[in-house]
């Protein structure tokens, strides 16, 4: 058994059937900014009908998340996540946003680990895996917490370090998330993120054919259905900015030391950032 700390208060996590995705995560009907009103999706976010039926997708990409993205990144991913784990300095105290099954958390050696998510379910298979792997080590159990990146139940100044791996690219409202999350960095804290942005429109279409025809067809065999969760990775990355547009959104968020690093043409571009002493 774990606790999942919820708005401040802990509670037992729900145990979810994975195969049926339940209620979804809500969060406040406040509008995105100015530059998403009524759009499905663009650089700076997701509407609200769009995000909550993609926590639907993501949960339902449970039982075969790693599979299908290890095909996805020809099995880059696993080099790219030690690498940003290279980056954590020892016993920092560590957020990961959008932790999804645990697939980076575990491996976070030598600090205190907490893992935010906004479906019940992730969290669920995330404790299981990072915990397993923590207790193995004779580490201290990580900590789960049920919400989304623009509404964290942290203080301020809380963390050294907050890592988003994959997950940049699923916030309701990128600015809000960021905000949040300079929030409860402390002064001199580290933020990194690993996503699939794009150099310019042409970068962005063969990434985007890639992950059309090529995770899509391995998904659909994987998932043995046509309609399978990884339809929405093609959609939400053609809504996904610009390397540069998410260098100037860090900037202007109030990040400095704001830089980012091409790892794989239209697969993987890495942003750290930190928070002014």
């Amino acid at each position: 058994m774990f606790t999942l700390w919820v708005k401040g208060d802990l509670r037992p996590v729900q145990k979810v059937d994975l195969t049926l995705p339940t209620t979804v995560p809500t969060r406040s009907n406040e509008c995105l900014g100015e530059t998403t009103l009524g759009r499905d999706m663009d650089s700076a976010g997701i509407d609200d009908d769009d995000w909550s039926e993609l926590q639907r997708n993501l949960e339902a990409s449970i039982p075969v998340y790693d599979r299908v993205n290890r095909f996805g990144t020809l099995g880059f991913d696993q080099r790219w996540r030690r690498g940003v784990r290279a980056l954590i300095p020892p016993t920092s105290k560590v957020l990961e946003v959008g932790c999804g099954p645990g697939t980076f958390a575990e491996a976070i050696e030598g600090c205190e680990v907490t893992c935010l998510d906004p479906i019940p379910a992730m969290l669920d298979a995330a404790s299981a895996r990072v915990n397993g792997a923590r207790t193995a080590r004779g580490e201290e159990e990580a900590t789960f917490v049920e919400a989304t990146a623009e509404d964290m139940p942290f203080e301020q100044d809380a963390f050294d370090v907050v890592c988003c791996l994959f997950s940049f690219r699923d916030f309701h409202d990128k600015p809000k998330g960021l905000a949040e999350i300079l929030r409860v960095l402390k002064p001199g804290g580290q933020l990194i993120i690993l996503d699939a942005a794009k150099l310019n429109f042409v970068h962005g279409w063969f990434g985007w054919l890639w992950m059309k025809l090529g995770m899509g067809t391995y998904a659909r065999v994987v998932c043995g259905k046509r309609d399978h969760p990884w339809r929405w990775l093609a959609k939400t990355y053609a809504g996904f900015g610009t390397s540069r547009q998410y260098r100037n959104m860090l900037a202007e968020t109030g990040f400095t030391e704001v830089r980012s690093r091409l790892l794989f043409p239209g697969m993987a571009t890495r942003w750290t950032a930190s928070k002014q002493n």
